[in-house]
């Protein structure tokens, strides 16, 4: 595993965006696993933060994109953070835009802010986790609308490897929708595989039996279809 994931399941354990135990998702799922990217709250989190996504923006773009779109709200602050990092970090001078969830009538109007998409623009999606898809759903006739963008893809922080609306992942059913590249930081088998046993600031936070209700939740939520 690269070292920037590593990293990236440490920090998230230190910010207290990783939590195991037992949750309830959006969807009604229960899980023993959690990521909650609202304990993102200060500038340095969110200045590494975005140096993460730009190594995995890297590692799979090879930077051939032309703009980073962040969709209203939590994918503004990621957007900008990538953006400066790709520049910071890669000499890559990326450009941003997000859009409003309600359109402007006065001043420069519209929905979108930032960089104007152009015809053959290269927009690659940033957001924190995508379960159903409904986001990227929402997302993609504002872009297209626009402009006629190139879809480059979708990245996330952590892909949870759950069932989309059918068999497949979430990300596989994005990517085969829209016909994008779809990847995440992390996935969360990487995340039990590094995290299995291991001691992480003292302690050891997942377990065999924390190990044993992850599988068991796979067994029932997982996709073995990508």
């Amino acid at each position: 595993m690269e070292t920037y994931k590593q990293e990236f399941i440490r920090f998230m354990l230190d910010c207290g965006v990783l939590l195991f135990g037992d949750f309830t998702t959006k969807s009604g799922r229960k899980t023993p696993f959690f990521v909650n990217t609202g304990k993102y709250r200060t500038g340095a989190q969110i200045a590494r933060l975005g140096r993460f996504y730009a190594e995995s923006i890297m590692a799979n773009t090879g930077g051939d994109i032309d703009v980073l779109f962040g969709p209203a709200y939590k994918g503004i602050p990621l957007a900008v953070a990538a953006a400066s990092a790709l520049h910071a970090d890669h000499k890559r001078d990326i450009a941003f835009c997000f859009n409003r969830k309600e359109a402007k009538d006065h001043g420069e109007g519209g929905t979108l802010i930032g960089h104007k998409l152009a015809a053959g623009d290269r927009v690659l999606i940033i957001e924190d986790v995508v379960t159903a898809g409904t986001s990227v759903a929402e997302t993609v006739p504002i872009l297209t609308a626009a402009a006629p963008v190139k879809l480059a893809g979708l990245v996330v922080s952590v892909d949870r490897q759950e069932r989309g609306k059918g068999t497949k992942t979430a990300l596989a059913e994005i990517r085969e929708t829209y016909g994008m590249k779809t990847f995440a930081i992390v996935t969360m088998s990487e995340v039990v595989a590094y995290l299995h046993g291991r001691e992480v600031n003292g302690a050891i936070v997942l377990t065999d039996e924390i190990k044993k209700r992850i599988g068991e939740y796979y067994a029932q939520y997982g996709s073995t279809e990508g």
